[in-house]
């Protein structure tokens, strides 16, 4: 898709806007793995999650190479929403976004705050998406997709800035959502020459790109009714299946359960809050904790984006009373 010129110049125009995020080894997560643990924090980015990345680099190219648009228009569960509504701003492009009924409402208020028209369409992000294609041609607005190879070229640098803060990884767990962070995270380590492992991590309630992967060819899946939204996909992008199928060992599919421990377990062991895609490759490690012994391994906490209800109810008192993680 891109070279490592392209890559470090890429890294350069996100450095415009945000300086890098943390890869942090926390003592407390370790025992967890048994094993030695970075955490790479896109939650510390403006809008708390790594696709400002990948908004700041298109809306780079589109501003350069259409200087005229009158404006833009995307579909969202939230994180792509704020990165586009963020680069847009910054560039002076009006934006559109459309979100699902019932989506997250401090998501909805970010975009928002950070300039964006937002329309509420549909019961899914699917529904959200066609209909924002839709609008967007009959009002000649400029479609941003959830998958592009700008948008991975810019969640790229957090792997460039990962890779290079700890060359040693053997292996990174990464949440899958529309697949632009775990491409960026293959591709990257591509160009860099590394070996370490990359394994995807999917909700077991929208495993669409885990099915695909095990079959290899696009399947979709009838609903997608995780509370992790970030993962809450149903229709896998074939362009990105094909370099996940290529440059990912394997998926790994948590429930939210699961992930509700995960988040639980950033919040005690780091003080970092972690939306529930953000927990995920914290989940997928615990569950094959067994394989780990001796390894280093790296987590994408990809964003920390949760509502407060749905924080109290997977971390605070409203949380159930089920088991702890395993503690090595």
């Amino acid at each position: 898709m891109f070279d490592l010129a392209e890559l470090e110049h890429a890294h350069k125009i996100v450095g415009a806007a945000m300086p890098p995020t943390p890869a942090h080894a926390w003592p407390l997560l370790a025992p967890r793995l048994g094993t030695s643990v970075v955490v790479k924090h896109e939650n510390h980015t403006p809008i708390g999650a790594f696709k400002v990345r990948g908004g700041l680099t298109y809306l780079d190219r589109l501003k350069r190479e259409q200087p005229a648009v009158p404006g833009i228009i995307s579909a969202t569960r939230g994180n792509h929403g704020q990165s586009v509504a963020f680069a847009a701003s910054r560039a002076g492009i009006p934006a559109t976004i459309y979100v699902p009924h019932g989506n997250s409402v401090e998501k909805n208020r970010a975009m928002e705050a950070f300039g964006a028209r937002l329309v509420e369409h549909g019961d899914d992000f699917q529904a959200a998406r066609e209909e924002s294609m839709r609008h967007g041609e009959r009002a000649g607005l400029h479609m941003v997709p959830s998958f592009h190879r700008d948008l991975v070229l810019g969640v790229s640098t957090y792997a460039l800035e990962l890779l290079r803060a700890a060359p040693d990884l053997d292996v990174i767990y990464v949440p899958i959502g529309q697949g632009s962070g775990i491409c960026g995270c293959i591709l990257a380590r591509d160009l860099l020459g590394r070996k370490t492992e990359i394994v995807g991590v999917q909700s077991t309630e929208a495993p669409s790109y885990a099915l695909s992967f095990a079959a290899g060819t696009v399947v979709k899946t009838n609903s997608s009714d995780t509370l992790a939204d970030g993962m809450a996909t149903r229709v896998p992008d074939e362009d990105a299946l094909a370099i996940i199928r290529k440059g990912a060992s394997h998926v790994v599919q948590v429930t939210d359960d699961e992930i509700g421990e995960a988040i639980r377990a950033y919040w005690t062991d780091t003080h970092n809050l972690a939306e529930g895609a953000g927990a995920a490759a914290l989940a997928a490690a615990c569950q094959e904790k067994n394989k780990l012994h001796g390894r280093r391994v790296g987590l994408i906490l990809s964003g920390g984006n949760i509502d407060f209800d749905l924080f109290r109810r997977w971390v605070g008192t409203d949380a159930p009373a089920t088991g702890q993680m395993a503690v090595a």
